[in-house]
């Protein structure tokens, strides 16, 4: 590991390259806060919105926890000394050429004018973006985790010229971690997803009526096959329910689904999306109308998209503001030759067959890397499905760090508008769940950003003196990886080959190394503790072969002889650290009490 990966935060302005900060003389800038008193005041308009005025109170709460100072939010804009003004009508009486202006949902500003600091953007959460944008690169938080952040202590504050004004080029952004999940850390990092994203104090999120899989939620088999077997997929000239989908092609069946989902849309007023989207299996309809479609389209996403653009069609007049969101999934991935998505039609493509050891531009990924490219030029609203942890072990070293931002960059730059990265969604303890969810929603806000800084950052914020092994360790992983060859798919298996007696104990010597370096701090020492559950859940998970292994090789075996020992130990420390789900199947209770075997 170079020493550029061993340094701590150098200053507080490394952390988002967003646009242009331009930083003049000190002097030029403005001060906030002198020996623990402020000289500033944070000034709202009197008819400020609700998320305005907590972006007024977030600025004045984190501004006290760095100076120490009161900073007293006013209505009053007042003619004499400096002012933070928080939202677009404050900022109009120092900036006159904000008047009239308008900005796009999620545009941000903050730019010194004069002795005075504006802060504002888009509705409903630009101007709370604004604030935290502000509080990141220039002032110098961190909020690595929804327990864990960093506050610089700074009783006399200056702030140097600042000029910055982003718009993010994803509408949608939901890092799906567990750990995200969080309102408050997900507002603080600009996450907008339906689970990871604000509430309504924090101008709300992006909101789906059903999520995904939704055709038998819409038409349930229970109530309609009996009476209308027409209305499902024909497998091998028979109507089923079974491991199937819906006739696409049946008029009176889109009538149907189309009045329901308008039910369920009236029941769910600050819905933004409606899924409208097949099952979660392939048996899709091969009656001689749906035949026909995708023949002529190349493919299924033929029929299904004719029939989602249709759905639209029914619902535009009605919801207008409303999109409908359908899956290019499995069977329906390959773009369709003929048909395009409706303006208010999102399709979400998905990588799930995928190798993430490696970028989805690499060659071993290029059928997905074509299908991103061909829906890239025809889809106007365009999201990802994309997959960053192991379902199969959650907890299971699965060294993808270095993929996550290459692979953001290259949706962004294939006209992507919404990414939606799944993670390990169910539980606590996952592996390296804190340093993917934190690095995701940077980079998802911003792509430019550098990723060895941003991962420089979390492990030097996060695991302090223990930083460097850290580090250590993750690059051990991905060279590991990188030698064996592994697809690493998203249900890697346990006897990967990456996962050898040679990776787990230079692993297991390298988390020593780190655990030495926090020995003297609990917090610390229980956070390099987590990470190196991964390891022991290895070990644990393939102890015969790897004892086997390390006979044949006459190795030293550095855990425990018996693994009923060491078993203990993993549940004791998985138990304090709330893990509940082994994988996506397997709860822990479960897992424990088979003697920590899978089903």
């Amino acid at each position: 590991m170079n020493s550029k990966h061993r340094s701590f935060l150098r200053t507080a302005l490394t952390a988002l390259a967003l646009a242009s900060i331009a930083a003049g003389p000190a002097w030029a800038g403005i001060k906030l806060a002198v020996r623990g008193r402020s000289t500033v005041r944070v000034v709202v308009a009197p008819g400020a919105s609700e998320t305005e005025r907590f972006a007024a109170q977030e600025l004045a709460l984190f501004l006290h926890i760095v100076t120490g100072a009161a900073f007293p939010i006013s209505e009053d804009p007042g003619t004499a000394g400096s002012r933070l003004l928080v939202g677009l009508s404050a900022a109009r009486s120092a900036a006159p050429d904000l008047v009239g202006a308008t900005l796009a949902p999620e545009e941000i500003i903050v730019r010194s004018a004069g002795g005075d600091l504006v802060l504002a953007g888009g509705s409903p959460r630009g101007t709370l973006y604004a604030v935290y944008a502000f509080l990141e690169d220039v002032v110098g938080c961190r909020w690595w985790t929804s327990t864990a952040s960093r506050m610089p202590w700074k009783p006399s504050l200056s702030i140097p010229t600042v000029s910055l004004r982003y718009n993010p080029p994803l509408e949608y952004r939901e890092p799906y971690w567990y750990v995200a999940f969080d309102e408050a850390w997900a507002a603080r990092n600009k996450a907008n997803g339906t689970r990871a994203g604000g509430d309504a104090l924090r101008g709300g999120r992006q909101l789906y009526e059903g999520f995904v899989h939704t055709f038998y939620a819409l038409i349930p088999p229970g109530k309609y096959f009996a009476a209308h077997p027409e209305w499902f997929s024909e497998i091998d000239g028979k109507r089923t329910s079974e491991n199937a989908q819906l006739c696409l092609t049946n008029e009176e069946m889109r009538l149907e689904l189309v009045r329901n989902l308008k039910e369920r849309l009236l029941a769910d007023p600050e819905a933004t999306i409606a899924s409208v989207s097949q099952n979660d299996c392939f048996g899709n309809c091969t009656c001689p109308k749906c035949r026909a479609v995708d023949e002529e389209e190349g493919g299924p996403a033929g029929s299904l998209l004719r029939f989602v653009n249709a759905v639209a069609a029914d619902i535009e007049p009605e919801f207008p503001g409303l999109a409908i969101d359908t899956l290019a999934y499995q069977y329906t991935r390959k773009p369709p030759r003929l048909v395009r998505p409706r303006p208010s039609v999102i399709v979400r493509l998905c990588s799930i067959e995928c190798s993430f050891g490696r970028p989805l531009d690499d060659p071993r990924n290029k059928a997905f890397f074509d299908d991103l490219d061909g829906w890239s030029k025809i889809a106007g609203r365009l999201y990802i499905w994309d997959y960053t942890t192991n379902f199969s072990h959650y907890v299971q070293p699965h060294p993808n760090y270095g993929v996550l931002a290459p692979n953001i960059r290259l949706f962004v730059g294939r006209n992507v508008r919404g990414v939606f990265e799944q993670g390990a969604y169910q539980s606590w303890g996952s592996e390296m769940a804190e340093l993917r969810a934190w690095m995701l929603a940077k980079l998802l806000w911003d792509p430019k950003l550098d990723e060895g800084k941003l991962r420089e950052e979390f492990l030097a914020g996060y695991y302090g003196p223990a930083a460097g092994p850290m580090d250590d360790y993750l690059e051990g992983l991905e060279q590991a990886l990188a030698k064996a060859g592994d697809a690493l798919g998203c249900y890697s298996p346990a006897d990967a080959k990456f996962l050898s007696f040679e990776t787990l104990t230079c692993s297991w010597k390298t988390l020593e190394s780190a655990r030495r370096k926090v020995r003297h701090s609990a917090e610390y020492g229980r956070r390099v503790k987590r990470a190196s559950l991964p390891v022991v859940y290895s070990v644990l998970t393939r102890w015969d072969e790897l004892k086997e292994e390390a006979k044949r090789a006459a190795k030293t075996w550095p855990w425990p002889e018996t693994r009923p020992a060491f078993l203990d130990w993993f549940l004791q420390a998985a138990r304090q650290e709330n893990i509940t789900m082994i994988s996506e199947w397997q709860s822990f209770a479960d897992w424990a009490a088979k003697g920590g075997r899978q089903k």
